[in-house]
This record gives structure tokens, C-alpha cells and sequence, in this order.
């Protein structure tokens, strides 16, 4: 009797702690979840005028440059210029040993000023009729041969004194004193620096949008992130067979001589037409493999009829990017609002909170303070 009053009451026990935990399962089913709230940075689409322009990668030339060479064999007697200097067309570089045609000079000279007083002599008596023509065209001939005599020597010292050919900037020095220097030698590079051009290539189909003075952007790590313009001033006439590109040549001012011969850089031609486009943040886009997408906030009325921004997710075709925004060419319409910031936390029809207090500044020419 006694087993039989426990075993009950153990049942009822059991059956007490059921209908407890059956009551919290209901009760949990029927509660509503607590709804969640994420809170993004947005910015609506808007049109804007970008101006239409034509990219490239070009390469920096100076606009006279030359290496400095040795025209005749002779050894160095003086280096009269300091790597990297600045000089100005004419100022002497090198001068080689002249002293052996230096002495020649002298004779020479002696010898024309001989011949000279000859011709001089046999022209009065010539006007005496003491001598004949022959002698007279003689003596001229040699009095025209020792002025020949001596000018070819003082050209040739003259090619031994090495001058800067124009003004420009001095390159690395390649030769030093008493070095004995061949014909062709390199001495120095010299490069003019302001102006300089830039050479670049576009496909033979924009050719026709190219004219002279159309304004030239360029940008690159070479530059550090400085504007820089310019203005083509020549544009081939004829296209490369192998690639069917034109080559084109911009003049840049480089005063600040930030450009130096042989960089790359980004060009950007900017032409007269401009188009209008849509516009959103790039940090709007979710890149994907299967398509572009955006979040675009709605607002909706929730189960108690009050107004809740809610996102849904839309696929859209992008055109180009200009500095943090990107245009969109389709998917959607001026005055759309789309997410900006806290994409990635985001899933089609999440409810939003929108706060953009912390959104960060998108611009068109962005200048990052580490660049």
C-alpha cells in the first residue's frame, strides 16, 4: 500500500513539471520577439554634371634633353659643373687639354699674319706693274690658305671646350679630371625640365574628339597626389598599324619641378561635352558575381500602423566612378535612398534606424590626408 501511495505520488510529480514546461513553451511560442533595430549612414541617388573625359597612361619627356658627349679624343684638363646643377646655354662643362693646338694656333697665326704683309706688299707692287697677276693671285691663295689654317685650329679647340648646347638641369656626373675621353664619350645628361611633355595613346575611334588646347589631368603615386594640368598642343597625324592608337603630346608646366623625364603617370583628358548622371556613395555597392546591389530604405507601417524604414535589396548596372562616388546606369531613380554605411549587416526587409552623424564625407577629387 505504502509503494503504492509513493509511485502516485511520483507521478503526479512527473506530470506537475510536464504541464509547467508546457506552459513556458506556449507561453514563449505566443511572445513576440524582440524586434532589432540596425542603425546605417544613407544618402539619396542624385544627378549630377560630370564632365566626359578620355583616360590614358602616358610618359613623361623633356622637352629638350641630350647626353653631353666628347666630340674629338683629348684628356680632361677641367670639370667646371657640379651634378644636378642648373646652367644656362653656353656655360662651359668640360674643357679638354688644348695646349698642343694652342701652340699650333700660334704658328698659324704667325704664319697668316706673314702671308698677309706678302699680299699686301705684292698688291703695291702690283699697282707698280713690278709684279705679275700669277704672283699676286699666288700670295692671295696663300693668305687665304694660313686664315683657313688657323680658324681650323681654334675649331678645334673650340670642340674641346664642352658647352652646355641650352638651360637645363645637369644629371649625374659620368666622367672625372684627367680621365682621357674618346669621341662619343658621355659627360653628363642634361635635361630641360620647364616646360615638359607628356606622351600618351588613345584608340584610333576618339580621335575625333581630340583637338589642340583640350585640357590634360594628370594623377599618380609619381606626382604625390598634386593636381597638375595641362594642354596638348600636337596630336599625330597618322595611327600606329599595330595597335590602332594615336599618339598624342600635352605640354605641362613644371615650374614646381615636381615632373622629371620617364615617369608614368594617369592622364585624363577633359573634353568640352558633359553628361548628366545618377549618382550614390560607392561604399553603397555590394559587389557580387552575380550582380551589383544596393539597399534601398522604404518606409512602412508595422503591425501597430506606424511608420518603420525598412530596406530591400536591389541589383543595379554601374557606370564610372569618379573619386568616392560611382554613377548608376540603371536600377534606380533620382531621390532613391539608399544605405551607405552598415551594408554588410544588413538582409532584405530589415527594419533601419537612419544616423548620419557619423557618415563619412564622400567627394568628387578626394584628397586623403596620407597621400
Amino acid at each position: 500500500m505504502k509503494s503504492f501511495f509513493a509511485i502516485l505520488l511520483a507521478v503526479i510529480v512527473v506530470l506537475a513539471i510536464v504541464a509547467i514546461k508546457v506552459t513556458q513553451i506556449v507561453t514563449l511560442v505566443k511572445a513576440k520577439p524582440p524586434l532589432q533595430i540596425e542603425a546605417v549612414a544613407t544618402a539619396p541617388a542624385k544627378k549630377e554634371v560630370w564632365q566626359e573625359t578620355l583616360t590614358s597612361v602616358g610618359s613623361l619627356t623633356a622637352v629638350q634633353g641630350v647626353t653631353v658627349a666628347a666630340e674629338l679624343d683629348g684628356k680632361i684638363a677641367e670639370i667646371n659643373f657640379e651634378a644636378g646643377a642648373l646652367v644656362k646655354a653656353g656655360d662651359v662643362l668640360v674643357r679638354q687639354d688644348t695646349s698642343a693646338e694652342e701652340a699650333q694656333l700660334r704658328s698659324a697665326e704667325a704664319s697668316a699674319e706673314l702671308a698677309g704683309v706678302n699680299l699686301r706688299r705684292t698688291g703695291e707692287l702690283l699697282a707698280k706693274s713690278t709684279v705679275s697677276q700669277a704672283q699676286f693671285d699666288a700670295d692671295t691663295a696663300t693668305s687665304k690658305q694660313a686664315l683657313a689654317a688657323a680658324d681650323n685650329i681654334r675649331a678645334t679647340i673650340a670642340k674641346r671646350t664642352i658647352k652646355a648646347p641650352f638651360a637645363g638641369k645637369l644629371g649625374i656626373r659620368l666622367v672625372n679630371l684627367g680621365q682621357n675621353l674618346k669621341a662619343g664619350d658621355a659627360i653628363v645628361s642634361l635635361q630641360a625640365l620647364n616646360p615638359i611633355f607628356i606622351d600618351f595613346y588613345l584608340p584610333q575611334e576618339q580621335m575625333d574628339q581630340l583637338t589642340t588646347g583640350l585640357t590634360v589631368g594628370l594623377s599618380g603615386d609619381a606626382i604625390g597626389g598634386k593636381a597638375v594640368e595641362g594642354k596638348i598642343t600636337a596630336i599625330s597625324p597618322d595611327v600606329d598599324s599595330s595597335t590602332r592608337n594615336v599618339r598624342v603630346q600635352a605640354t605641362i608646366d613644371n615650374t614646381k619641378g615636381l615632373l622629371h623625364p620617364g615617369m608614368y603617370v594617369d592622364v585624363a583628358v577633359q573634353l568640352p561635352a558633359r553628361d548628366k548622371v545618377l549618382t550614390i556613395p560607392a561604399t553603397a555597392i555590394l559587389y557580387a558575381p552575380y550582380g551589383d546591389t544596393v539597399y534601398v530604405v522604404d518606409t512602412k507601417k508595422n503591425a501597430d500602423g506606424k511608420d518603420q524604414q525598412v530596406v530591400r535589396q536591389q541589383i543595379v548596372r554601374l557606370g564610372a566612378r569618379r573619386g568616392d562616388f560611382v554613377s548608376v546606369l540603371s536600377g534606380l531613380k533620382e531621390g532613391d535612398t539608399v544605405v551607405t554605411s552598415g551594408v554588410f549587416r544588413l538582409r532584405p526587409g530589415s527594419v533601419v534606424q537612419v544616423n548620419n552623424s557619423y557618415a563619412p564625407d564622400a567627394q568628387l577629387a578626394p584628397t586623403p590626408t596620407d597621400s
